[in-house]
């Protein structure tokens, strides 16, 4: 960590994210015994700063720290709950997204920034993956989950245009003896401070 004041810092295609988002037009598509379960969603991601970094004195790195909290319309209760960084390699154009969620399960994942445009307005797309093995972007995972329910690749995928935030992920599981893609899209909106 620097001594680097905050809004000193550049976050690079990270900086949108800075700040709380609420959404509550989430679909959760998970699997089930005997099929699929549909789960209409509300959540709240706040993003906030974690400074910028060095590796080995090599690598200058910014983060941003994350807090996934996110909760079924049906009952209220969370079912989600996810920590974690989302890292900038600006030397290298690498985007890094690394968290864990409480169930024995932490992920790794790389990939890209892109800056555009879309119906007028300046959108920055930030896409990464990560898969069982794989050397450079792992999932590790506890043995009851390598055994019950074991992820065997993640992709998520945010596009923030202004104060909106869309984003969709696949996690593919090997669950109850088949293969099954489980996905998350949701719209989100920038809180007012």
């Amino acid at each position: 960590m620097s001594d680097t004041p905050t809004d000193a810092i550049d976050f690079g295609p990270l900086t949108g994210l800075l700040g709380t988002w609420i959404g509550d037009k989430g679909v959760d598509k998970s699997p089930e015994p005997d099929g699929e379960e549909r789960s209409p969603y509300y959540e709240i991601i706040t993003f906030s700063s974690a400074d910028d970094v060095d590796n080995a004195e090599e690598q200058e790195l910014v983060a941003v720290h994350y807090r996934q909290l996110v909760s079924r319309k049906s009952n209220d209760k969370i079912f989600h709950d996810e920590s974690g960084y989302w890292i900038w390699d600006d030397d290298n154009q690498l985007l890094m997204n690394c968290f864990a969620i409480p169930r024995g399960i932490s992920i790794t994942a790389g990939g890209s920034a892109e800056e555009g445009s879309s119906d007028g307005q300046d959108s920055t797309i930030l896409h990464v993956k990560a898969a069982l093995g794989d050397a450079d972007w792992p999932i590790a995972q506890s043995p009851f989950l390598r055994d019950k329910a074991r992820t065997v690749s993640f992709e998520r995928t945010f596009t923030l245009q202004g104060d909106s935030l869309i984003y969709k992920q696949t996690t593919v599981l090997e669950i109850y003896g088949r293969t099954f893609e489980h996905t998350d899209i949701n719209r989100l909106t920038r809180a007012e401070d």
